[in-house]
């Protein structure tokens, strides 16, 4: 199955507006009775959503149907790690698609996605020790500021 889905970097590209619309209007329609397909595809629009507000809505109705509904589960893995994923939640992330990836070692989307959350998790790692690095030399010249203005009394 993992081999006809497309690549995670095909996931960037948003429904449009009015497709999206469409995915709402059938939410909504059905109310407090939706249905578990009609509540998975208005997540999976909101989560190729560009606006973080959307995202999280779809992550946040991606996780009740992981919870309520065990037959879905599978399908809903690969989006939350997506979802997550766009909302910067590395870690959350790559739990769920490591899960995924445990159940489906071959699924190409998972393992492109995979490499999508290494790579931002090292680049933002990198970012870290970077910052980290300079917060320690400017404490490392202001206790020599201090120190040696300290020895002068």
């Amino acid at each position: 199955m993992g081999s006809n889905l497309p690549y995670a970097a095909d996931a960037d590209s948003p429904l449009r507006s009015d497709e999206l619309q469409v995915l709402r209007a059938q939410y909504e329609k059905e109310g407090e009775y939706v249905g578990v397909q009609t509540k998975f595809n208005y997540a999976w629009g909101l989560i190729k959503s560009s606006a973080r507000s959307e995202q999280q809505e779809g992550v946040r109705l991606l996780s009740e149907i992981f919870r309520n509904a065990p037959e879905r589960r599978r399908e809903c893995l690969y989006y939350l790690a997506l979802g997550n994923f766009k909302l910067g939640n590395y870690a959350e992330a790559k739990r769920y698609n490591d899960k995924l990836l445990d159940h489906e070692p071959a699924n190409l989307q998972a393992e492109s996605l995979r490499g999508l959350i290494d790579e931002k998790v090292a680049k933002e790692g990198l970012m870290g020790v970077a910052i980290l690095s300079g917060v320690a030399i400017a404490a490392g010249v202001v206790g020599g500021i201090l120190f040696r203005g300290s020895k002068r009394r």
